[in-house]
Order: structure tokens, then sequence, then C-alpha cells
């Protein structure tokens, strides 16, 4: 079986990753790690998570434990991620990574890194959502120019990053669908007398209360109709359970930069 260990272990995602990964047949759950001053060091990792106890105890930081493990899922905060797949890379443990806010740069280290251990990075790891970038592209395609796209996002009020990760891989899936760059057209703010709406852009707009776990809704808007495309996160669960079947997934790869489509199959579709 693969042995997992957990970034952020106490945080409200590392609990539900942990939960995932004790329910899963194909994985153990060897370790799980917060930073040294957290209250949750030396804690049992399921007492925290509410799951019941699992003996294992939650670490003060990754290099104690990083021995232990064949992969480390984190969805932690972008500067932290970039430190342990350093960390990862240097013991060749594979990583399976949900953390939102990553630039372009970020992920070209990542690749980078990938030539020394195995990564599957995505923007989301729900399997509903990674349907939802298919069908998204694949409806753009078909509309084509004659129908304005616009994304609407809504997150919890702790969220840190604006737009979604999932919001902007929305973006990048319509774009490509009609032969557009997102980094050229993307319109992510609009206020005061701001003109006719261009025939290229493609809005991002974004909603932040409450404890929303996470809602995207697409906007095709025609001649005398629209469709709209929506996925509602119910729970944080669904990103969990794809992050350990991701994990599950990369048993015995060794190197390369993988997403959710390939570990679901839909990478040809």
């Amino acid at each position: 079986m693969t042995k997992v260990i957990i970034a952020g272990a106490a945080g409200r995602m590392g609990q539900r990753i942990g939960y995932m990964v004790n329910q899963n047949p194909m994985l153990t759950l060897v370790g799980g790690f917060e930073q040294p001053d957290s209250p949750a060091v030396g804690k049992d990792m399921g007492e925290v998570g509410g799951y019941g106890t699992v003996g294992v105890a939650i670490s003060g930081s990754l290099e104690e434990i990083i021995a232990q493990g064949d992969v480390v899922i984190d969805f932690t905060f972008h500067a932290a991620t970039m430190a342990f797949a350093k960390i990862c890379a240097a013991h060749n443990t594979a990583m399976v990574i949900g953390t939102t806010g990553l630039s372009q740069e970020n992920l070209a280290d990542l690749r980078a890194l990938s030539a020394k251990m195995a990564i599957v990075q995505s923007a989301n790891m729900a399997v509903g959502v990674n349907v939802m970038f298919k069908i998204a592209k694949k409806i753009a395609a078909i509309l084509g120019n004659d129908y304005d796209m616009e994304i609407v996002e809504a997150h919890h009020n702790k969220k840190k990053d604006a737009p979604s990760g999932t919001a902007l891989r929305l973006g990048e899936m319509l774009a490509e669908g009609v032969g557009r760059d997102l980094s050229k057209v993307g319109v992510f703010e609009r206020n005061g007398i701001i003109g006719e709406r261009s025939k290229s852009e493609i809005g991002i707009q974004t909603i932040r209360g409450g404890d929303i776990v996470g809602e995207h809704t697409i906007y095709y808007c025609g001649p005398g109709e629209r469709i709209e495309l929506t996925h509602r996160a119910h729970s944080r669960d669904n990103f969990a359970r794809g992050a350990a079947q991701a994990a599950a997934w990369l048993s015995g790869k060794k190197t390369g930069m993988f997403t959710m489509f390939d570990v679901l199959g839909l990478a040809d579709l």
C-alpha cells in the first residue's frame, strides 16, 4: 500500500484528507505535519480530524517524517508548497498538490522538480469539477465567438486567493476552446464607466462570504438565449476524496508531472 503524509494535517482540508486516506484500502496514513508552534503537534491525527484514534501523531515539520512516506498530499499555501516540493524532490517522494494560487513560475519550477519525483497537480481535485473542465471547453468550441462567456465563483470568507484556481482553470479551458489566451482576454474586475463589452473578453468575477465551500458557474450568453453550467461543492470531501485517489494512482510512478485528467482517464477526451 502507498504510505501517505499530509501537509497541514490539522487544517480543515488536512483533516478531511486524513479521513479519506484512512478510508482508502490502497493507502496507509503514516504521518502528518503542521507548523512547529501549532497546538496540534504531538496529537493523534484521527482524534484531531474527528475520525478516531489512528496511532499517528502530528509532527512539527516535513523533514521529521519524510522518510516514512511514499507521497505527500499538500493543500496548504503556495509558498509553503514550493518549499515542501523541494524537500520531496531531494528524497524522491511523490506529491499530490491541490494548493491554489500557484503562479506560472511556481508551475514551471514544479515541472523541473518532476524530473526527480512524480507530481499530480490540479487546480481542483474533485471528480465533478474535472469533468466540468472538459465540458466547458467543448461547449465553448461548439458555440464559438457568437456567445459571450463569463464565470462567477463563490467561496467562504477565509479563502485567501481570488479568483479561485478553479475559476482560472475554467477560464483557460474556455479560452482554449475558442483559440484565445486568457492572460490577454481575461477581465477580473469591472467598475465605473467601462464601455461596451468586447467580443473577445472572458470575465471572471469573485464572491466571498460565509462558509460557501465552492461554487462555479459559467454563463454562455448568446442572442436570445444563454446556457449556464454550474458546479456546487457541498463539502470538502469531494476534494479530499480526489486527492486520495490521486495518491493511490501515483503508486509505482517515479517521475513526471500529471493532472487529475491523467488520474481520471480524461486526458484524451
